[in-house]
């Protein structure tokens, strides 16, 4: 029986790749010699609602994120993790897991230092071309580092090993037909869709964005489907009025059908969202969150701009109007939309499971 702790949250971009690699894990290990899978996280976050969703248990621990400079919330931060160290100290101690895994976020840092220091394998997957503070931190430890974008030998020097495997999606998301996927959707196969979400959380400037285009005379004629997220959709005025053309939910569970399905996508450039887009072949705007850690998102939506995979607009641009015109000229020029998909599909890594399964099985012995 093979047994794996999972940490990752916070925001999706951590918790759905922890997700997938639990049940790339499970679908190699448990027809065989069996597989157990825990997780832990934070009950009151986004894993405490996706993690259980996704059928795994999850183990509230006490983690708060660190600030950059010191105060009381730097105190407050590190109670917090010598408290949930401890009670993943603990959790090791009753679990025995072979290896731990995280996926970023500040809720890893209890799992993966108690294993450290319990000398259980530390396995990382850091998604972004730029690494993140608690992957670089806990990489120092780490007995395997895997890596979303290539080339990060450099950002983890004292980890024992890191290979470069893609960032995991799931399975559902691969191979989709366009046309199949529009009539699923309810969408008319004649009229131009554009698809637009600013991660689970949301985004006021791809919100206010769509409003105002989805109300303009050159846009009448699209439709726009729009994922608000669970911190803006409240924050839209309720003296806005929305288009008709315009379809809102607050939280889409399958934005890969819409990026599939899309004209046009407008996102950001999370690792998650970079690695749907590459393996959808979306014809995608990226609009980085311009307050990321390092500007990663940046760096991860230059990887697709390089080539030619996306239109790269930064968030100021797209506040002071810039995105009308160029969402307008990519809406007319279908040879440029079939140019960027299939650029962008030459950044998939489409095997990224088999490939992180097998990493961490040679860190186990099997």
């Amino acid at each position: 029986m093979k047994r794996f702790i999972v940490t990752g949250g916070g925001t999706s971009g951590h918790i759905n790749p922890a997700i997938t690699i639990a049940d790339a894990l499970k679908a190699h290990y448990g027809p065989t010699e069996g597989c157990e899978i825990i997780f832990t996280g934070r009950a009151a976050g986004l894993e405490g609602e996706l993690v259980p969703k996704a059928g795994y248990e999850l183990r509230n621990i006490e983690a708060k994120p660190f600030p950059m400079k010191p105060s009381l919330r730097l105190v407050k931060a590190l109670i917090a993790f010598n408290k949930g160290k401890k009670q993943c100290k603990q959790i090791i101690r009753d679990f025995k897991p072979d290896a731990v895994i995280g996926t970023g976020g500040y809720v890893c840092a209890p799992l993966l230092n108690a294993a450290a220091s319990m000398k259980v394998p530390v396995v990382i997957h850091e998604a972004n071309a730029f690494p993140g503070r608690a992957n670089r931190m806990m990489g120092r430890n780490a007995t395997l580092v895997l890596t979303g974008f290539p080339n990060l030998e450099k950002d983890f020097p004292k980890a024992d090993k890191v290979i470069y495997t893609g960032n995991p999606i799931r399975s559902i998301i691969k191979d989709n037909d366009p046309s199949e996927v529009r009539e699923r959707l309810g969408i008319d196969p004649s009229q131009k869709l554009v698809f637009a979400m600013g991660g689970s959380l949301g985004s006021k400037t791809i919100n206010d964005f769509v409003y105002e285009a989805a109300a303009r005379p050159e846009f009448k004629d699209v439709h726009f489907v729009l994922g608000t997220g669970k911190q803006q959709t409240s924050k839209i005025s309720e003296e806005k009025v929305k288009p008709e053309n315009l379809e809102t939910y607050e939280y889409i569970s399958n934005p890969n059908d819409y990026m599939c399905a899309a004209d046009v996508s407008i996102t950001r450039s999370g690792a998650v969202t970079c690695a749907e887009t590459a393996a959808i072949g979306s014809c995608s705007v990226m609009i980085p969150y311009p307050h990321a850690a390092h500007d990663h998102q940046t760096y991860n939506a230059r990887s697709f701009s390089d080539i030619g995979g996306c239109v790269l607009v930064p968030d100021a641009d797209v506040v002071e109007g810039k995105l009308f015109g160029v969402l307008e000229e990519l809406l007319k020029d279908e040879e440029k939309r079939r140019s960027m998909r299939e650029n962008a599909k030459k950044l998939a890594v489409l095997d990224c499971d088999e490939k992180i399964v097998k990493a961490i099985g040679e860190v186990i012995g099997g």
